[in-house]
């Protein structure tokens, strides 16, 4: 066999292993249609869409990171600590809520205020400590869970404010205020990062930090921008997150880290040139989403939905580090 041919049934067999992730997905919503007719029913393809919000803004975030740190999933950027920065986010907005009684402004300045100080120890283990990402962020997560659950005592804090209630429950000649708050989020999100100038320097530096220093770009501001930016999508997902539980609730971060990843990852199948995007970021929250609601319709067992769930992470990272050896 000639090397070009075999260059090429390389290719071919690294090109299949990359869709299988897709292909699992797919093959997974088709089981469950056909198990559950409720599953496609229009009642439930809207709290499926509701229901992924705050998973697909943390995706936004974390996109973000990948984009300019990189999307090795071992060196490159990544950042693990999300979910418990939004988890945090939701401990302190219910306390300020129901027992500190914080007025509004306040709240929400004192929100993102501890969002971006969560972001910026990120940045400073990674850029200034020269921590590689991946074990600096799950540091951090249970660093940030550990504040979590001094604050809140391990105790469920209810929430039963009117604004909240409306937010969760309310519509818009008939969409849900959730879906317009999550595709207003989106919007920004995807312009800042596929249409503008910023973006674009962004993804240079995640192509190749050498090249974009070379082209004058500020590779150590562009990462700490990126480090800040998926500080306050975790800022963002707090709202939804709260709404949907009605309140705080300790063990939320766990779940949420391994759907973000999952989603955010599986994302980067539906691009062209198969790397994470925000577009594709929201079709895997929502893919992800619908996985887990349509195994909750079956009875399937909370334990094996996560084995399930860590099965198709371990799938879908194989087959993006596969992408960045062929790229290499």
């Amino acid at each position: 066999m000639s090397t070009e041919t075999q260059k090429l049934s390389s290719r071919s067999l690294r090109g299949l292993f990359e869709k299988i992730p897709l292909l699992l997905f797919a093959l997974l919503l088709i089981w469950l249609s056909v198990q559950s007719p409720y599953f496609l029913s229009w009642e439930n393809i809207s709290r499926m869409l509701v229901q992924s919000v705050p998973l697909a803004i943390l995706s936004f975030g974390l996109v973000y990171v990948i984009a300019a740190g990189g999307d090795d999933v071992v060196s490159g950027g990544i950042d693990l600590s999300l979910p418990a920065i939004a988890v945090l986010g939701v401990a302190l907005l219910s306390l300020g809520m129901m027992e500190w009684m914080i007025p509004w402004p306040l709240m929400l300045a004192g929100l993102i205020i501890a969002c971006l100080v969560c972001g910026g120890i990120n940045a400073l283990l990674v850029l200034a400590a020269g921590l590689p990402p991946l074990l600096a962020t799950l540091s951090t997560s249970v660093a940030f869970t550990g504040v979590t659950n001094l604050i809140t005592g391990q105790r469920r804090i209810s929430v039963d404010d009117p604004l909240m209630m409306s937010f969760r429950d309310g519509s818009a000649f008939g969409v849900p205020y959730a879906l317009i708050y999550l595709v207003v989020v989106f919007v920004g999100f995807q312009v800042l990062l596929h249409h503008s100038r910023f973006g674009q320097h962004l993804q240079a530096v995640g192509g190749g930090k050498d090249m974009a220093q070379m082209s004058g770009l500020n590779v150590r501001r562009l990462i700490l921008a990126s480090w800040f930016i998926a500080a306050i999508a975790a800022a963002l997902a707090v709202f939804p997150l709260l709404a949907q539980g009605s309140g705080s609730s300790s063990g939320t971060a766990t779940p949420l880290l391994m759907e973000m990843v999952l989603a955010t990852f599986l994302g980067g199948a539906f691009s062209r040139r198969r790397v994470v995007t925000i577009w594709g970021a929201l079709l895997g929250a929502i893919l992800v989403n619908a996985l887990s609601n349509g195994l909750g319709l079956l009875g399937v067992n909370i334990f094996w939905m996560g084995a399930i769930k860590g099965v198709l992470i371990l799938v879908v990272l194989a087959a993006s580090a596969l992408q960045h050896r062929g790229k290499s």
